[in-house]
């Protein structure tokens, strides 16, 4: 591994925010973002890369390759949460199984996001149609793991779940509509309109992103405490997993796109795990799961795995591979 690209990655200013919400956890701080701000920086950063891919997606042209990579983001989403249901249905029950993989199997725009700023630092520039794969990739991950469900369920309580409502659910959850809506305005926009709000959209961002981690360290520094009573099991699988996914399909990736940055964003949206949308989808649909086991996972372990290990190794990858 490239030990220079790997400390870089590590002395970067918005991971170090995030170690710092951790660390005042532990030292029992008082430190916290107040809710309200914390639920706008996020709305503001959906709503940033949302805007800025969807000017980038104004100036592409859309090709049989931008087809393939929508096909390829989605059979990502439909294949990861149909292997892992069976790894975690070993050691735990069908609720919590089919709730963590359709974690595992959707994205997290927090870890697009903080992605998105990593290629900045490598000077590379996001191409606008990866933020609709993400948009894309939400919903079929949920499904497949309710199917599961369904399937593998001998007391019969998944019967109530109705597939529709679940669609309805992920495509209006708010996160994937701003980031959609965001990505048609921005689509729209002349570059002379898009100009007049540039301070707002790419000035600002580094540092909401910076306020944003920290606040998600904060959060997470307060879910690992009680996560590690579940035992070792859910600890490796959301460190080993999601490497194992991010690094597999960047190389996969090769197969519908040869451009290092869409390979990149492919092996992060492999690699991430949703801890918005699927747990919102969950609470509704299977509250039979814990969100306790969940939760932490993708949070507290998954994330913080993928900003400081994943990111390097998987630009690694599509470099050489």
């Amino acid at each position: 591994m490239n030990f220079n690209l790997l400390l870089e990655n590590l002395t970067n200013p918005a991971l170090l925010f995030f170690v710092l919400g951790i660390i005042a956890v532990y030292l029992k701080s008082d430190l916290e973002i107040p809710p309200n701000s914390s639920k706008f920086i996020s709305l503001y950063l959906l709503f940033a890369i949302g805007f800025k891919g969807g000017q980038e997606l104004s100036r592409e042209t859309f090709t049989s390759e931008i087809g393939w990579s929508m096909l390829f983001g989605i059979g990502i989403s439909l294949l990861i949460p149909l292997y892992t249901f069976f790894i975690l249905k070993r050691k735990l029950n069908v609720f919590d199984s089919s709730a963590i993989a359709a974690a595992y199997g959707s994205v997290s725009a927090v870890t697009f996001v903080t992605a998105v700023s990593y290629l900045e630092s490598q000077q590379l520039t996001l191409h606008g149609h990866m933020v609709a794969i993400m948009a894309l990739m939400e919903s079929p991950a949920i499904i497949i793991s309710l199917v599961l469900l369904s399937v593998f369920n001998k007391e019969g309580i998944s019967k109530n779940i109705k597939i529709p409502e679940v669609i309805k659910h992920s495509l209006t959850n708010g996160s994937v509509l701003l980031i959609l809506g965001s990505l048609i305005i921005g689509f729209l926009a002349s570059a002379k309109q898009a100009e007049g709000i540039k301070p707002f959209t790419n000035d600002l961002f580094k540092g909401f992103l910076a306020i944003f981690l920290l606040d998600m360290g904060i959060t997470s520094g307060k879910k690992l405490k009680s996560f590690f009573s579940f035992g070792l099991f859910p600890f490796l699988f959301a460190v080993i997993i999601p490497l194992v996914n991010g690094c597999v399909f960047a190389m996969l990736s090769s197969l519908v796109t040869t451009d290092i940055t869409n390979r990149f964003m492919f092996a992060i949206l492999a690699a991430s795990a949703s801890y918005i949308a699927v747990p919102a989808a969950m609470k509704i649909t299977v509250p039979q799961s814990n969100p306790g086991l969940y939760l932490p996972m993708a949070l507290a372990v998954t994330f913080p795995i993928n900003i400081t290990v994943g990111m390097p190794l998987y630009f690694l990858i599509v470099q050489h591979f």
